[in-house]
């Protein structure tokens, strides 16, 4: 499998050459896709999830042999008392897909565990002995899971960039709070589409990069512009697939609705790509807060950020230009990537740009968004008659599906993504039950209290910690904090 970019086509790269690079001005995205059949899935079904992702994988690293992938795959998982990500049942035909039982109890930690091994291990494939500077511009739950997943590894240091006043406080002291040798990271005083759009500037900046290869480093990215993370993602719905035949809730073939959290369109498109390879996906639901640009992309093709910009209590939903959003133009404008360009120069002249609504939603994508009283509703709700405890971004998504649901009366068989722990959001969980406590430990405690759910020693003991990581840049700052970042070590 070789890789191509989104703003240039010609040149191809290999599958180590696109990991370690991360992105190169565009996104990589796979010059083809594998075109699975019934027998490729249901050859899943017995195998553990480690060995699930190593499959998934082979197809687009083969640079790398299948024992190679699932040897990291192993290390990878093999702090998960259980199955990694298993999808619950709620009710008949209605399943939650738990993507949050990782370090730091988010679908990231699933979704970057595997960079580390695959970095190091595509850097020695490719003789690379340069240091690497990963980057991150994260609304919360990606920067701790890449602080986590890249903790003390030699030879890479990882800079996490966040808005300021734009994440939860769990999130903000896990990030903070790290005290692993090669961790960097600043509060950036503006939204995550400024800290987004500022990493993305230093990446493709050649002074930056000529000053940091005098220090003996290249850069990356740790998030979801990298193509691992939508790889391993993927994965993700093939496994909740053939759980769901394994228990006997589909026949293999049938047609299975995915409802997914469209904050950076990373769930998204790793599900639009499984599709692409042939696993049965009915209708990709796409759900988003009041910060809710896509549903115009979605409903009438016309993408416009020239909007109010709200903070809520789905942080992570809190984008206006998702990172992901070039990978899905690209994808469904048929791969031309001179219209993706234009596309792209409109946005950041204009703030928005048209493209015909039927091509982008590829008769698989529907999309919707729910506000604050309608998220806070359906996490009561969805604990008054399954008694199961949502977080505010997986509210936000049962919310939407449940719109889509009465609107259309699709009964195919649905699984929600659920993408963080609970506890994580506990002071506003804790609101939809009735309750108040701005203390985040204190909101654990009524929380537990309300639901009997156990939270994760993870976080209950995050607040013996403290902060170490105090710097506060203006998006301005950013580039030149990166350089110092790499001068600290």
């Amino acid at each position: 499998m070789k890789y191509i970019n989104t703003r240039d086509t010609m040149e191809v790269f290999s599958a180590s050459e696109a990991i370690v690079m991360g992105d190169d001005g565009g996104l990589f995205v796979p010059s083809s896709f594998p075109n699975l059949g019934e027998e490729w899935i249901r050859s899943l079904i017995p195998l553990s999830y480690a060995e699930r992702v190593a499959k998934v994988l082979s197809l687009y690293f083969d640079d790398f042999e299948y024992d190679e992938l699932l040897e990291y795959a192993e290390k990878a998982y093999s702090d998960y008392e259980d199955d990694p990500c298993p999808t619950v049942k709620i009710e008949d035909g209605l399943y939650m897909l738990e993507l949050w039982h990782g370090a730091t109890c988010t679908y990231q930690d699933i979704a970057l565990s595997m960079l580390p091994y695959l970095v190091t291990a595509a850097k020695k494939k490719l003789k690379r002995v340069d240091k690497t500077l990963m980057l991150v511009a994260t609304c919360g739950d990606t920067g701790s899971a890449a602080l986590e997943a890249f903790k003390d590894i030699d030879g890479v240091e990882v800079a996490v960039f966040y808005p300021h006043k734009g994440i939860n406080p769990i999130e903000r002291l896990q990030m903070t709070s790290a005290s692993s040798k090669n961790a960097h990271m600043a509060g950036v005083v503006g939204s995550y589409d400024d800290v987004q759009t500022a990493t993305e500037n230093a990446l493709n900046d050649k002074d930056v990069k000529s000053e940091l290869a005098k220090l003996g480093y290249s850069m990356s990215v740790a998030d979801s512009r990298n193509f691992v993370s939508i790889a391993t993602q993927i994965a993700h719905y093939f496994s909740a697939y053939c759980d769901l035949v394994d228990g006997g809730e589909i026949e293999i073939g049938d047609k299975v609705n995915f409802a997914v959290p469209a904050g950076n369109l990373d769930n998204a498109l790793a599900g639009y790509y499984a599709h692409r390879m042939g696993l049965p996906v009915g209708k990709l639901i796409l759900a988003t807060n009041a910060n809710n640009a896509l549903t115009g992309l979605f409903n009438d093709g016309e993408f416009d950020i020239n909007r109010d910009f709200f903070k809520t209590i789905s942080p992570s939903l809190d984008v206006l230009v998702p990172s992901n959003l070039e990978r899905l133009i690209f994808e469904t404008s048929g791969r031309d990537c001179t219209r993706v360009c234009e596309m792209l120069a409109s946005l950041k002249e204009e703030g928005k740009f048209e493209i015909d609504a039927e091509a982008v939603r590829a008769d698989i994508f529907e999309a919707g968004w729910a506000d604050e009283e309608e998220t806070l509703d359906a996490i009561n709700t969805f604990f008054d008659l399954d008694d199961c405890v949502l977080d505010t971004h997986t509210a936000v998504v049962a919310s939407v599906y449940n719109d889509y649901s009465c609107d259309t009366e699709d009964d195919t068989p649905t699984v929600i993504l659920s993408t963080v722990n609970p506890y994580k959001t506990s002071a506003d969980v804790l609101r939809a039950f009735g309750g108040k406590e701005r203390d985040a430990y204190k909101a654990i405690l009524k929380l537990q209290a309300i639901t009997a759910m156990d939270c994760p020693d993870s976080l209950t003991r995050l607040f013996e910690k403290k902060e170490i990581h105090k710097t506060v840049i203006d998006k301005s700052e950013v580039e030149s904090t990166v350089l110092a970042f790499a001068k600290e070590r």
